[in-house]
C-alpha cells in the first residue's frame, strides 16, 4: 500500500507569549520554536504502521520553506520512505485551497492508494487542506478519523462524532483521511534514527516544478486573505466578593438589580 502523508511545519504557541508581527497579518516567529504540527505527526505514525503491515512505501510531502526540512527528517527517521518540500516565494501568502492545489499538482502524479494528514493544524485551525486536496483529486474522504482498516480496495473508518459518538463507513480506495489525535502513540525518535534520516534524499520542488503560474498561487490565487491580525481585547474579568456571608448576598444582589437580572 502506498500512502502519502501530509505535514506542516508550525510554531509551538501553547506556552509562548505571541506578538503581531508589524504587518499586522501574522505573528512574530523570531523566538518561536517549530515543530511537526500534532495532528500530523499521528498521521505519519498511522501511515508507518500501515506500511509496515501491509508493505508499500510511504512519502512525506509538505510546502513551507527549508526551515521545513526538519520536520520532514522527522518522518523519514520514524520511518517514511520519502520527503518532499514545496518551497517557492510565489508560494507566500497562500490559503488552504491554494495549499492543496499545489499538493494536488504534484500527489496526482504519484502512486497512492491513501492520503493520510492531520485533521487541523494548531497554527490556523482551518482543517480545509484536506477535504480541498480530496475534492481536488475526485476522490473520497473522511476528517476526524480515529481508527482505520484498509482491505479488498475499500477502508472502513472510524469517524469522531459530537458527544463522544463515532460513526463507521467505508471508502472505496484510493481516499483521504484526516487524522485525529488518539489513533496511536507516536513512537520516541531515536538518536540513531536521526542520524539515517539526515542521509536520505529530501526532493525539492518550486512553482517551475508544478505547473502552477504565480498568479495561481499565493495571496492572488486564494480565496482568503488576511487583512488584520490582532490579540483581543479583556471585555470581562472575574471579581471575587469578600466579607461576611450577608455582606456577599448584598454584593451579589445589588450585582444582579444593576445588570438588570433580577
Amino acid at each position: 500500500m502506498d500512502i502519502i502523508v501530509c505535514v506542516k511545519h508550525v510554531p509551538e504557541t501553547a506556552e509562548a507569549d505571541v506578538a503581531i508581527a508589524e504587518d499586522g497579518k501574522s505573528i512574530k516567529t523570531t523566538e518561536l520554536v517549530y515543530d511537526i504540527n500534532e495532528w500530523d505527526d499521528y498521521a505519519a505514525e498511522e501511515a508507518v504502521l500501515l506500511r509496515d503491515k501491509l508493505g508499500g512505501s510511504v512519502t512525506a510531502i509538505t510546502v513551507g520553506s527549508e526551515e521545513a526540512d526538519s520536520t520532514l527528517r522527522k518522518c523519514l527517521a520514524r520511518g517514511a520512505d520519502r520527503a518532499i518540500r514545496l518551497t517557492d516565494e510565489a508560494f507566500e501568502g497562500s490559503d488552504s485551497y491554494v495549499t492543496a492545489k499545489i499538493l494536488s499538482k504534484v500527489i496526482k502524479n504519484l502512486p497512492f492508494d491513501l492520503i493520510l494528514t492531520g485533521a487541523q493544524a494548531s497554527d490556523d485551525g482551518c482543517a480545509q487542506v484536506g477535504v480541498v486536496l480530496a475534492e481536488l483529486l475526485g476522490i473520497p474522504h473522511a476528517t476526524m478519523v480515529k481508527k482505520l482498516e484498509p482491505k479488498d480496495g475499500i477502508v472502513k473508518v472510524n469517524q469522531e462524532l459530537e458527544g463522544g459518538l463515532e460513526e463507521i463507513m467505508e471508502l472505496k480506495l484510493p481516499a483521504m483521511l484526516a487524522i485525529q489525535t488518539g489513533i496511536n502513540e507516536p513512537r520516541y525518535i531515536s538518536i540513531m534514527g536521526i542520524r539515517k534520516a539526515m542521509k536520505k534524499e529530501l526532493k525539492v520542488l518550486g512553482l517551475k516544478d508544478i505547473g502552477l503560474t504565480e498568479e495561481e498561487v499565493g495571496e492572488s490565487g486564494s480565496w482568503i486573505i488576511v487583512e488584520k491580525m490582532f490579540v483581543p481585547s479583556v471585555e470581562k474579568e472575574a471579581e471575587i466578593l469578600t466579607g461576611g456571608v450577608d455582606e456577599i448576598a448584598t454584593k451579589i444582589t445589588e450585582t444582579l438589580k444593576t445588570r438588570g437580572l433580577i
